[in-house]
């Protein structure tokens, strides 16, 4: 077993080509991670709902449910485990389709399994379990599930996506730091190159409007120029709940 595979991840494979998905079985056995497979996207989507992977690898051209279509359903059932897609398909449309549904990473077919493995272990990096998770923050009026990825400012619901929820537990987990868009973009959004600190950009706006009382003179999510964000709150301002996973 490596050193470096996270002990208890669980990791869902989801491809109907036998040869490929046997061989990553085999490789994620070897590197310690527990996996369970599947070769068609309706059947995946049924494992993903019953065992609640830390990581999902998901072919996008499928039978019976798309890639596309599985990640959607996931995002909607809110299924917290990271995704990374793989495929054959090499148009960018392709890459920013599935990130835009949620996806963490993406891996274009033919693929090294140093490649792979390594992605593997650093999306997991990213979403860490353990005793110490933080499952659930609350301050001010509001009040955020990392479990259920459900959020209420004022009692009312909030839309916030499963890459805005990333972003907010890296904040209250390293609250009072500076946080710079490139460290933001390498533990959000990983190997993708896709996005730029424009995109980061973008999503603290939207997170703005959506958790601070006055989203054009924010005091949560602050900026220090020319470095990138803070989170500004005091951990005596935020209660937090942690435990396993």
């Amino acid at each position: 077993m490596s050193t470096e595979a996270t002990e208890t991840a669980k990791i869902l494979v989801v491809e109907d080509e036998a040869a490929i998905l046997l061989g990553v079985k085999d490789n994620l056995e070897i590197e310690g991670y527990t996996v369970l497979t599947a070769s068609d996207g309706q059947t995946g989507l049924k494992l993903a709902e019953e065992e609640d992977p830390d990581l999902i690898v998901l072919d996008i051209m499928l039978p019976k449910l798309s890639g596309y279509d599985v990640l959607r359903k996931l995002r909607e059932k809110r299924i917290r485990g990271s995704v990374i897609m793989l495929t054959a398909k090499k148009e960018e449309r392709d890459k920013v389709q599935g990130l835009q549904l949620g996806a963490d990473d993406y891996i274009t077919k033919p693929f090294s399994l140093v490649e792979f493995l390594a992605r593997v272990k650093a999306v997991l990096r990213r979403t860490p379990g353990g005793a110490d998770q933080l499952k659930r923050a609350k301050f001010g009026d509001v009040d955020l599930d990392f479990v259920s990825y459900e959020a209420t400012k004022g009692g009312a619901k909030l839309d916030l996506t499963p890459r805005e929820f990333k972003i907010l537990k890296l904040f209250i987990e390293n609250r009072g730091r500076v946080i710079s868009r490139n460290e933001l973009l390498d533990k959000v959004w990983g190997y993708d190159v896709f996005p730029t600190t424009r995109t980061v950009d973008n999503h603290i706006v939207k997170l703005r409007k959506q958790i601070e009382d006055d989203p054009s003179n924010p005091t949560r999510i602050v900026s220090i120029r020319g470095v990138g964000y803070k989170f500004a709150l005091s951990a005596e301002e935020i209660d937090e709940t942690r435990g396993g996973s």
